[in-house]
Order: structure tokens, then sequence, then C-alpha cells
């Protein structure tokens, strides 16, 4: 990895206490929906200000221990919309940490008016945020939580807004399937049919993307981010149509920002799936070039933080990681 430290594309910062001592979900899921159902949505759920900070503060100051120098985040927390992204933006600029920020608008938990909200977020930090280190796009969480409604409101938003789309497609086949139950040939078509993937879209995952949508990407000028810890750990396959495109870099999508172990997951991958290894390489740097298209061309470096206290930080992240997991025993 190189020395000036890489760019974590596609992330989680609400997953930072899963390190302390998150249990395993009972019981055990079988499927990547069971996956999301017993852990990551209960998770989210049960986020409240404190435990969202904490996580926060924790996971920006690893990934700075390990190299990293910038993050894309895609953020849930049903039960804590408002001011989420400030919680957010300012663990991030607190750590000198370049970020880009969103909420992931989703129906899942509380229907359309869940949605509005989560747009409502994202258009609220990215209007009144002045943070020098932070900006913000628009979120979704994914086609499969989304109405052709919210779908068209987000895609007016963006276009308001005047800035991209960071949403997660096609990383299981459960989500191609619900595309095609509602008439649509895939997640891919449906996003970018409604308007809601204009030019500069982050686009987390892709592993069920064919070689034709991979490219249809790369022609709307929108970014892929390959997740290879993630995919394999969820059982969800190797993105081998990514090659199609340039403009594939790499994320962690929740594990910890260690982008040295993500890359030699990818290049083991790449390699046992007959993709280039040299090829797949190259995505780690191109995290670079994507976090410095949300801040005008040229991303800010890292700052200082020499007041860093890692053991407090720590001390306070199993405090709150030991009340989270009480809390998500009651969903």
């Amino acid at each position: 990895m190189s020395a000036t430290g890489q760019v974590n594309a596609h992330t989680h910062l609400y997953s930072g206490l899963v390190p302390f001592g998150m249990p395993e979900p009972q019981p055990a899921p079988e499927n990547f929906v069971q996956i999301l159902e017993r852990v990551w949505w209960k998770l989210d759920r049960a986020l409240d200000a404190e435990s969202l900070r904490a996580s926060a503060q924790w996971y920006v100051a690893e990934a700075r221990r390990l190299g990293t120098v910038g993050l894309i985040d895609h953020h849930e927390s049903p039960n804590l919309i408002e001011g989420s992204l400030d919680i957010l933006a300012d663990a991030c600029q607190a750590a000198g940490m370049p970020a880009v920020l969103c909420y992931g608008a989703t129906e899942r938990n509380g229907g359309r008016e869940e949605a509005r909200r989560g747009l409502a977020e994202c258009c609220r930090f990215i209007e009144h945020n002045t943070r020098p280190l932070v900006r913000g796009v628009v979120g979704l969480h994914a086609s499969f939580t989304v109405s052709d409604e919210t779908l068209r409101e987000a895609a007016a938003l963006c276009r308001e807004l005047q800035t991209a789309m960071h949403v997660h497609v096609a990383e299981d086949l459960a989500d191609v399937a619900d595309a095609q139950r509602r008439g649509w040939a895939g997640p891919l078509e449906r996003l970018a049919e409604l308007g809601a993937l204009p030019p500069g879209s982050i686009i987390a995952h892709g592993v069920h993307l064919d070689a034709s949508q991979v490219y249809r990407c790369e022609q709307m000028g929108c970014w892929l981010v390959q997740n290879p810890r993630s995919n394999r750990g969820n059982r969800v396959g190797y993105p081998a149509a990514l090659r199609e495109s340039h403009h594939v870099a790499l994320g962690s999508d929740g594990y910890p920002s260690d982008m040295q172990a993500e890359h030699l997951a990818l290049l083991d991958d790449a390699s046992a799936h007959g993709d280039s290894v040299d090829a797949a390489s190259s995505r780690l740097l191109r995290g670079h070039a994507l976090l410095a298209e949300h801040f005008g061309g040229t991303a800010p470096a890292v700052g200082d933080t020499t007041g860093m206290d890692m053991e407090a930080l720590r001390s306070e992240a199993a405090a709150q990681a030991a009340r989270l997991w009480a809390r998500m025993a009651e969903f």
C-alpha cells in the first residue's frame, strides 16, 4: 500500500462498535436477506446518538491508524435520522478525516414517510454543512427497499442539489429478483430509468451486474465500488463484470478500514476468478480520484490529530457497545 494512504470508497461508520463483542445472531442466517434482517437492520434500528457517536469516533480513529486518508460513508439509523449526519461529520472533522457522507433513505421500517425523512436529512446536510473536510451526497439504501415514488424523489433531489447518488446495487440476487418482480430488467435499469443515477453516482457492490450493465455504468459516468471482504463474508459472489469499467474503487462495506487487508482479499479473489491481478490492483488507487470529485477536483489532506486519545475512545466505544447490544436484543 502506498505510504500516502488510501481511500475507503464505501463503508458504514455505524458498524464501528461491532469489534466490541457484537453477539452472534440466533438462529444463524442462511442467506443474504437473513443476514440483513438478523444483524445489520437490528443494529441500525438500535442506534441512538451516544452509540452512533462512539461508533463513528472509534471507526474514524482506527481508520486513521490503519492509514486511511479518506472515507465515503453510507449511513442508516432509522430511529435517529434527523441530525445523524452531523454526528458522523463531527467525528470525521475532529479526526482530520476527509469524508463524503449520505443517509441511505429506505422504506423498510416506516414506509414512504421514513424515506422522505432520509432524503430530507441528506438535503439538510448538503445545504448547511460548512465543515471543510466533509461533503454530502444523496443516498438510498437499495432498490429493493424503496418504491418508484421514492426513487423519483431522490432523483429530483439530486437534480435540485446538483449532486450524486450513493446506493447499493445488485449486491445479492434478491435485489435483482425484486426489480424484476416490479417489471424492470434489474435494479440498475430501474434506478437509471427513473433518473436516480446522475453522473458521478457511487454504486456499491454490483456483484450481480453483467458486462453490458457495467459498461452502461461507465457510459453514465458512475463509479462502482468493490467490497471483497464483505462479499466473501456474505457469500454473495464475485463481481467479475467490473472489469468492464475503468471507474472501480475499493471499499470495506463496514469492515474495519484496513485497505491493505481489503487489497489482499481483492487480489486473492481476482486470481481465483481468472481476473487480471494487475487490473484489479489498480482499484485500490482509484478511490483518490473518486474522493477528489466531491471536493472540486482536489481532496483535502488529512488534518492533524495529535490530541486524539485512543484509549479514551476505546473505553467509550466498549461502554456504548454494551448498551447497543442490549437494545439490539429488543428488536
